[in-house]
């Protein structure tokens, strides 16, 4: 059977305060984690969910062990999406964890015989 270990980060994301009224009632040092595929929320914190729409796409490549030279790996800080708004969030990578791809999906590797 071929090796179906992958790691991915864990990662800290954090409300940063801006130049103008944060609208979504954030305050800065609001975090969540994503954890594997799980977003983990500390408790009384809120998020506004058009907030973590912008988020959500750039989080599986942050998660994900990226060239040195390519601008994921060095850029870590996002605009919140709302144009009034000056917030910022910063993208922190934490520790690596190691999944199995026969735990995380029904589909086989490539080569791998059905079970």
């Amino acid at each position: 059977m071929t090796e179906d270990t992958f790691s991915l980060y864990d990662l800290q994301v954090e409300w940063l305060e801006g130049d103008k009224p944060c609208w979504c009632g954030a305050k800065a040092g609001d975090c969540f984690y994503l954890r594997g595929e799980h977003l983990e929320f500390p408790e009384s914190q809120t998020w506004s969910i058009y907030t973590l729409a912008a988020l959500l796409p750039l989080l599986p490549a942050k998660q994900r062990e990226t060239s040195l030279n390519d601008w994921m790996s060095t850029d870590n800080l996002v605009a919140c999406p709302d144009p009034n708004c000056g917030s910022r969030f910063r993208i922190n990578r934490l520790g690596r964890r190691t999944f199995s791809h026969s735990q995380t999906t029904a589909n086989p590797l490539p080569g791998d015989s059905e079970k």
